[in-house]
């Protein structure tokens, strides 16, 4: 496969692809979006002419609850193989990438309080299916009704209160609303990467935003043949970008600060055991970068704050990081392994990355006024 900026590393491949069927991505060799298209074309539900051709397969809206006794367990968290949901599963995401779990304050059991048509009036009553795209968006049209790849379960009070909403990063210092896990809704700061949107958003912990991301990347590249009808405020109407712009370097943002975690790939593995179909920035998280490069903002990219991290992309063994306070700086893997710890001051600049392989890398700034991360790409 060609890359622009960075090729992936021998860890992550190592990692990612142990369940991928041999020559799956065989046919992804462009970039941009040329590449997701070629992405579609390998998971969709059509015989593309491929050499490794894997058909998609709609098992209708009922057997989602089926997939997800397999896909959405909880053996992770408390590890007691209950519902995983993640607008409901208390998890703290600590400053260098571990997590605190929480008591959930309820617990579903697969067949035990599914939706019936009857409560949801309050958290903790029944659980349902949750579209991460509404149906509306798509009128409730199949296969995308019935695609566990983007509908995950949850409580249905909680999937109630985000209704059609879109995700982003609620304002805080306004009226809100907080569910158990610490799940919000309310309105969209409005600044940062998600600038340009102001209307009311639902915020899922950190602990899972690079999940609803990456279900999001998915959709738009299984759908793009059908992007242009759909009709959502996430989207921007075309088949190509597909997602509008404050959303797009949100999502892309989520991606990179919260990497794929092991939940995620063994999610993968039992969707594709059903579906016949994977969703590929799990199995890759490098494609995301490849294809929607040229539209994240500049912005998003190099980061909002006036610390600066130069040459980016990098070719030598060092790169510069400004700032006007010392820094404690820690480098950490795609996937969240710290790799190195740093300390930056204003007689020490350099930032020694000798060791790195070629790769992207997230680079954590802790300062006593508080903590960035910026994205580093090593050629």
């Amino acid at each position: 496969m060609k890359h622009i900026y960075f090729i992936i590393t021998v860890l992550i491949t190592t990692t990612l692809a142990a369940q991928v069927p041999s020559g799956y991505y065989s046919s992804a060799t462009g970039t941009g979006f040329t590449l997701k298209t070629q992405l579609k074309e390998i998971i969709d539900n059509s015989d593309d002419g491929l050499t490794n051709e894997y058909l998609a397969l709609d098992l209708g809206y009922s057997a989602l609850y089926d997939t997800f006794q397999n896909s959405d367990v909880d053996l992770y968290y408390e590890n007691n193989g209950t519902l995983l949901d993640m607008y409901s599963e208390r998890v703290i995401q600590n400053p260098d990438n571990t997590n605190t779990n929480l008591p959930d304050a309820y617990e579903y059991t697969y067949g035990v309080n599914q939706d019936d048509g009857t409560l949801g009036t309050a958290e903790g009553q029944r659980y349902n299916r949750e579209h991460t795209i509404p149906q509306s968006s798509f009128n409730s049209g199949s296969p995308m009704r019935n695609d566990a790849h983007f509908v995950i379960p949850s409580d249905k009070y909680v999937n109630a209160q985000r209704g059609n909403l879109p995700y982003g990063i609620v304002n805080t210092s306004l009226q809100h609303d907080e569910y158990s896990n610490g799940s919000l809704r309310g309105e969209n700061i409005n600044s940062g990467v998600v600038a340009g949107y102001s209307g009311d958003v639902f915020e899922p912990i950190d602990e899972f935003k690079g999940d609803i991301a990456r279900l999001y990347f998915f959709f738009v590249t299984r759908y793009e043949d059908q992007m242009t009808g759909f009709n959502y405020v996430m989207f921007d109407g075309s088949a190509s970008q597909a997602i509008d712009q404050p959303f797009l370097d949100m999502l892309y943002d989520w991606h990179v600060n919260d990497p794929v975690s092991q939940r995620e790939l063994d999610r993968n593995n039992a969707i594709f055991a059903q579906q016949n179909n994977r969703n590929p920035f799990i199995d890759n998280p490098q494609f995301v970068f490849d294809i929607w490069q040229s539209t994240l903002s500049v912005n998003e990219i190099e980061a909002l704050e006036a610390v600066k991290m130069y040459p980016n992309p990098a070719n030598g063994n060092e790169v510069t990081i400004e700032s006007n306070y010392d820094l404690n700086v820690e480098v950490y893997d795609v996937l969240g392994k710290k790799i190195t710890i740093q300390k930056i001051t204003s007689n020490q600049k350099k930032l020694n990355i000798s060791t790195l392989s070629r790769g992207v890398y997230l680079v954590k700034l802790n300062s006593e006024n508080g903590s960035i991360i910026k994205k580093l790409i090593k050629q």
